[in-house]
């Protein structure tokens, strides 16, 4: 007989302090808003916030995600202060960063966690088109 897993019901905490990921991509833009230990308080993608196809990979789409994304965390969980890590070579990752500052929140450091290669594996051949 199988176990049945069960959910942990919603709560809602009180968190001033938290970390915004940002993945910024060359497709889409991903935001996620977590407290210190990396319990994931919300999160937003452009596909969430509207945007679909080619428009998910802009800087309005990368803004107005990392606004929904903070402004959740913050009616939901009071979020004020936040450190922000930036990832990828999207191009969002500096409206992203706006859009955050917009949504009232103030941030106390701001990282930049591209993986940069030390010529370690080949590059992929260019396309030709």
């Amino acid at each position: 007989m199988a176990k049945v897993l069960k959910r942990s019901k919603k709560t809602r905490r009180n968190i001033s302090e938290g970390v915004v990921s940002i993945n910024a991509s060359l497709n889409n833009t991903h935001v996620v808003v977590s407290d210190k230990d990396g319990q994931v308080l919300s999160w937003a993608t452009g596909g969430s916030a509207g945007f679909k196809g080619a428009r998910e990979a802009t800087p309005y789409a990368a803004q107005i995600t990392s606004e929904s994304a903070v402004s959740k965390a913050k009616t939901l969980h009071g979020l004020e202060k936040a450190v922000v890590y930036v990832k990828g070579i999207g191009a969002g990752r500096e409206q992203a960063i706006r859009g955050i500052i917009n949504s009232g929140v103030d941030l106390t450091a701001i990282y930049d966690i591209t993986p940069v290669p030390h010529n370690g594996c080949r590059k992929k051949k260019v396309r030709k088109l």
